[in-house]
């Protein structure tokens, strides 16, 4: 096996358990927190918070990001390696995030349970298997991204692609805070107020797979431009 190869698998492994500690990190926070606001379990509309939980928790989740985003930025060679481990580590603290919360709560109770995602701009909610699903695509797009980057160096998204990506992930994201924004437009008061009632009551899974549909094609095509590009490099 070629030293890179060698040091390759091992970074993937070492990345992998610090994602599932990080997962494990935000799940335990999760707990205390439920203890405290929700003790007959989570559901909505959200618990009130106290402005200083309430700052914190938005500077945790700012926290995270970085946190992620430097192991990235220490583990890549490149800005397009960089981008993709930021990505694989992101999307397995995600998913395990979600197994311990299993394991220590018994929850969610299915995949097609609601939950809080973020908070900024808006609260970004949908059911459980939404951002897995989007988990599962960012480990595939990492994994193609390190792949044939460490083939050639100079592969990386092209305008097309990297278009269809972030279009792909706005309109996600428009899929996971719609519901919400609804609730907030035809409430009578404060937005604040709005949000502290606000109950979930459709996801817009069409809205949801069209983004998702972006991002699959601009990994696809991605992945058959390497392969042309690495096969016409042999001849």
């Amino acid at each position: 096996m070629k030293p890179e190869t060698l040091n390759l698998k091992r970074l993937l492994i070492w990345l992998t358990l610090f994602s599932i500690a990080m997962g494990y990190l935000e799940t335990s926070v999760v707990v205390y927190l439920r203890a405290i606001y929700y003790p007959n379990g989570f559901n909505f509309p959200m618990a009130n918070m106290s402005s200083a939980i309430a700052i914190t928790e938005l500077g945790r989740e700012l926290a995270t990001i970085i946190m992620l985003a430097g192991i990235g930025i220490v583990a890549g060679k490149n800005s397009t390696q960089r981008f993709a481990w930021f990505l694989y580590c992101f999307a397995i603290w995600d998913i395990f995030y979600y197994v311990f919360l299993k394991l220590l709560l018994n929850w969610p109770e299915s995949l097609f349970t609601w939950d809080i995602l973020f908070l900024i701009p808006l609260p970004w909610v949908g059911p459980v298997i939404a951002p897995v699903i989007i988990s599962l695509s960012m480990i595939l797009l990492a994994l193609m991204l390190i792949f044939y980057n460490e083939k050639n160096p100079l592969l990386k998204f092209n305008f097309q692609e990297w278009l269809l990506l972030i279009s792909g992930s706005l309109i996600v994201i428009i899929s996971f805070i719609l519901d919400c924004y609804r609730c907030i437009h035809v409430y009578k008061g404060e937005v604040l107020d709005a949000i502290a009632e606000y109950v979930p009551l459709q996801f817009d899974w069409w809205i949801f797979w069209t983004g998702e549909l972006l991002i699959l094609i601009a990994i696809s095509l991605f992945c058959l431009r390497a392969k042309r590009v690495i096969r016409e490099k042999r001849k």
